[in-house]
């Protein structure tokens, strides 16, 4: 079992690992979670070199008022794992921010739908632009939402 920490890590320490050496820090828990994480529960439970994977349970503090998960929370879980698996093909000293995504929810995701995953996969990452694709889905396989991004490449 990972025992979760959380905040921020120090630049330089980011800055002399290589993108998946930070990325697999993160997933095996001897890095901390950025602090969004803590505040939606979520967990990132996989990473290799270009696929990073986050998991999530769904629950009432996550709802909207229509009573299912906030389309934010989803938006979230696919802009992380996305943005993460870039940032896993990149060297020591290289990262990465979110230049623009976009997103489909397909179905509704409520506290009843159980786990859910968001497996974040790069597609193609150059020296300065980073593109990934990402899919949520449930227990059983079902595609809830996927996603693409493009993320901007740059010294740290």
């Amino acid at each position: 079992m990972v025992i979760r920490t959380y905040g921020t890590v120090d630049a330089e320490r980011q800055k002399a690992m290589s993108g998946l050496e930070f990325v697999q820090g993160l997933a095996d828990g001897t890095l901390p979670l950025n602090t969004i994480a803590q505040t939606l529960g979520y967990d990132v439970v996989e990473a290799e070199a270009g696929r990073v994977v986050i998991a999530l349970t769904p629950s009432d503090a996550h709802l909207n008022p229509a009573g299912t998960v906030h389309g934010g929370l989803t938006a979230t879980l696919l802009d992380s794992c996305m943005g993460l698996a870039v940032q896993s093909m990149l060297e020591r000293g290289i990262t990465q921010t979110t230049l623009e995504f976009k997103i489909s929810l397909l179905r509704p995701i409520t506290p009843e739908t159980g786990p859910i995953t968001a497996e974040g996969k790069v597609l193609n990452c150059g020296r300065r632009i980073g593109t990934a694709d990402g899919r949520v889905t449930d227990g059983r396989g079902r595609l809830l939402a996927h996603g693409t991004t493009t993320c901007l490449i740059f010294p740290a």
